[in-house]
Order: structure tokens, then sequence, then C-alpha cells
């Protein structure tokens, strides 16, 4: 394989077996334990070994995964800060375990204790320095505050410092009612990712650290097209400005997006709302569709715009 891959999926899921049994009881794809094995067990497996993955890419025709642990399965939301940090370093560990064993298919993503800032700065630390992981797989927030909120500043402060790329995955709306018809997964994401991209834009992040990098889930969730509605606060609610400089819209080209949307005409929109070159290929493996067919049936898209994003965006992020 040469050393620049030809085609990289940013969104696949993996996952330590001991973690993903202490984890999936208290998450949401497992109803918060109701569902355990959760519906999509046979599919889960594919995120604990690292040879049936590999297999699955060969038969797809994708050179790399970027490996992020799937946190609506084995997010750490619900432990205390310690207990937490270990279930973290034992992911984490897992994730250069993969890449050390398949160093030219897999990119590391590592997990974080949101609940202790000290401690998710430790962790940041011990993941890239000592680990080699490239990636900051982060949940949508803790504690009842999103990522843009004032108190993951210095988190944000040190990922932006180290040249961090984070890759923004919600690990789940807690309230019970989304439980219904799965609506955590068909709704729920989405709307997460529009809370917190929004706490990104209005908390002025991106004026306080404009070198940071960041990748959303889900094509970015409802935002892109719901900023009509941002904008016309300008005016009239001009209070949502205090901390910000442009439109909101304008921020949205701040942002990269997968292109796990499932949907033509809203990967169509969402191209046109941001660019093309800040869009990455992304699946959700395994539990998502083959991203390469579905780029492949864009016909919208250029050769040229189709290989940036199939891998071309991705590899610069990534240093490539």
């Amino acid at each position: 394989m040469p050393s620049r891959p030809r085609s990289i999926d940013f969104h696949a899921h993996f996952s330590d077996p001991v973690v993903y049994a202490k984890t999936v009881p208290h998450n949401v794809m497992s109803g918060f334990g109701a569902k355990v094995p959760p519906p999509d067990a046979p599919r889960i497996a594919r995120q604990l070994d690292p040879h049936l993955q590999v297999a699955d890419m060969d038969d797809r025709g994708i050179d790399m995964h970027v490996i992020s642990s799937s946190q609506v399965i084995v997010g750490t939301w619900w432990a205390e800060a310690n207990e937490a940090q270990d279930l973290v370093r034992r992911q984490n560990d897992r994730a250069a375990d993969w890449v050390a064993r398949y160093p030219q298919r897999f990119i590391g993503a590592f997990d974080l204790p949101l609940q202790d800032i000290d401690l998710a700065l430790r962790e940041v630390e011990r993941a890239t320095d000592q680990l080699g992981l490239k990636v900051a797989n982060l949940p949508a927030g803790w504690g009842g505050h999103y990522l843009g909120d004032a108190p993951f500043h210095p988190l944000l402060a040190d990922l932006e410092r180290r040249n961090v790329l984070c890759f923004i995955h919600p690990d789940g709306t807690k309230d019970p009612w989304y439980q219904a018809y799965g609506m955590w997964n068909s709704i729920g994401q989405s709307i997460e990712e529009v809370k917190v991209m929004t706490s990104i834009i209005y908390n002025g992040v991106f004026e306080i650290y404009p070198a940071l990098k960041i990748v959303v889930a889900h094509g970015g969730g409802f935002l892109p097209y719901n900023m009509a509605r941002l904008d016309r606060n300008v005016t009239n609610l001009p209070h949502s400005m205090a901390n910000i400089s442009r439109k909101p819209s304008e921020y949205l080209r701040n942002f990269y997006y997968d292109t796990c949307v499932y949907d033509l005409d809203v990967l169509a929109a969402l191209a046109k709302s941001v660019g093309v070159d800040r869009l990455v290929m992304g699946g959700d493996y395994p539990v998502g569709n083959d991203p390469l067919d579905f780029l492949r049936s864009a016909a919208f898209l250029s050769a040229e715009e189709r290989e940036a994003i199939v891998v071309g965006n991705a590899a610069a992020l990534l240093g490539y």
C-alpha cells in the first residue's frame, strides 16, 4: 500500500471487549440496560476484532479507517471520574494496539474522561505523546454543558496547541422519550449535533481558538440547513452576537463534516452549504452504509471533488 492512502473512512468504530461489557448497560443503544445485548450485537462484534474489520475494508476497497469508540455504546458519561479514566485508558490502549498491528490500515482516536478536565488533559498528553494517537474522539458534552461552554475551554486550548484533530460524535440524548421508535438514533443524534455546534459558534470558540480543527459526525445533523434562523437573530436578537464577529452561518466552514447522511440530496445540500473541501468520507462502520458506494452514486460530484472527499481532505487533516 502506498504511504498516502487511496481512501480514508473517517467514521469507523471499534472497542475494547472489557470496556464494551462494562459500559453497554449504561448507554443509549441498549436503552440504558433494557436491551443487553443491544439489537445490533452481530455487527457490534466487528468493532471488537481488527481482523474482521480489515477483511471488511478489503471487501469495500477502503485503505484506512479512523477508528473511534462508538460512544452511544461505550460512553463513560455515567461513571465517576476515576472509573471513567480507567475505562478510557484501557480503550485508548486498545486503539494503540490496533494501530500497532495494522499501522497502514488504522488511525487511532482517543477518548477522554470529561468528568474531570485535569484528568482529561493528562490523558490527552498520554494518548498523543505516548500512544501516538492522532484524533480526539469527543461526545457533544458532559454534565449539562456542551463542548463550546466555558468549562471545556482549557481542553479545547490544549487540543489546539497540540494540533490535535477533533471528531465530535454525540454519546446520545439521555432523555428517555427518545428511546421510543429508535428516535435516540434517527433524530436524537442530529439534535445533539445541532446543540454542540451551536454552543461552539455562539460561545466564540473559533474566535478564541481559530486553529482548532473539528470534524462533526453525520454531516453536522440538522444545523447546516437551519442557519437562516440563526442569521435572522443578528438583527432581531443582537445580544446573540455577544461572542462572535460574523453571522452564525459564516462559521459553518470552520467545521469539517463526514458524509454519513444516507441521502444524496442531503449530501448535495451539505456540499453546497459548506463546500466540498470541508467534507470527509464517513460510513459509520459497521452499522452504516458503504461510504465508497454512496459517493460513487453522487453524480453531482466531479471526479476531482469525489477524490477530495474520499481521501484528499482527510489526508491533509491527518498529515499524509
